[in-house]
C-alpha cells in the first residue's frame, strides 16, 4: 500500500507542472544616451550650485558605463571613484550609501565601493542602471552630499521615465 501511494505520489509531483516554464528571452530597460546624459548634467549641476566639484557617472543595470561628465577642477581620483559608485549600486541595486554598514564582508571585493554617492535609477518598478557621483565633502556621513547630488539626477529624469513606454 505504501509503495503504490509513493509512486502515486511522485507522478503528481513530476506531472503537476511543478517546473517553471522558462522563457526564451528576458528584457530590460536601459536608458538612452540623451537620457543618461541629462541625468549626469543634473547631478553635477545641483552640486556645482552648491559649491562642489565632482564627478558623475551613470551605469547600466550590469553597472557598465553610460555617460560621463567631471569638472575640470575635480579631483582625478573623483574619476574612478564615481565609477565604481555606479557600478556598485547598479549591481546590488542599493544604494552606497545603506551599505556602508552590513556589508563589510564586501569592503575589499573587487569593483566594489561601500561608500555614499551611488544610487539605482529605479522607476515604476523598473531597474534601469545607476548613478555615482564623487567629490562633494560629507555633511553627516561618508557620501551623503554625493547621495544628494545624485538624486537631483535621477529626479531630473524621473517624470520622463514614468510616461515612458
Amino acid at each position: 500500500m505504501h509503495i503504490k501511494l509513493f509512486y502515486a505520489l511522485v507522478f503528481l509531483v513530476l506531472s503537476s507542472g511543478l517546473r517553471a516554464e522558462e522563457p526564451a528571452f528576458v528584457s530590460s530597460r536601459t536608458l538612452s544616451m540623451e537620457l543618461a546624459n541629462t541625468l549626469v548634467m543634473a547631478a553635477a549641476r545641483h552640486c556645482t550650485k552648491m559649491g562642489y566639484q565632482v564627478s558623475v557617472a551613470v551605469t547600466d543595470r550590469n553597472g557598465k558605463l553610460l555617460a560621463f561628465v567631471r569638472n575640470p577642477l575635480s579631483g582625478s581620483h573623483t574619476i574612478d571613484v564615481a565609477t565604481l559608485k555606479a557600478s556598485t549600486a547598479a549591481s546590488f541595486q542599493t544604494p552606497t550609501i545603506d551599505m556602508a554598514k552590513g556589508f563589510e564582508g564586501l569592503s575589499n571585493a573587487p569593483g566594489v565601493l561601500l561608500i555614499g554617492g551611488g544610487v539605482p535609477v529605479r522607476i515604476g518598478g523598473h531597474m534601469y542602471g545607476a548613478v555615482g557621483v564623487s567629490g562633494a565633502p560629507a555633511k553627516k556621513r561618508s557620501g551623503d552630499v554625493d547621495h544628494e547630488c545624485a538624486q537631483q539626477g535621477i529626479d531630473a529624469v524621473k517624470e520622463q521615465l514614468e510616461f515612458a513606454q
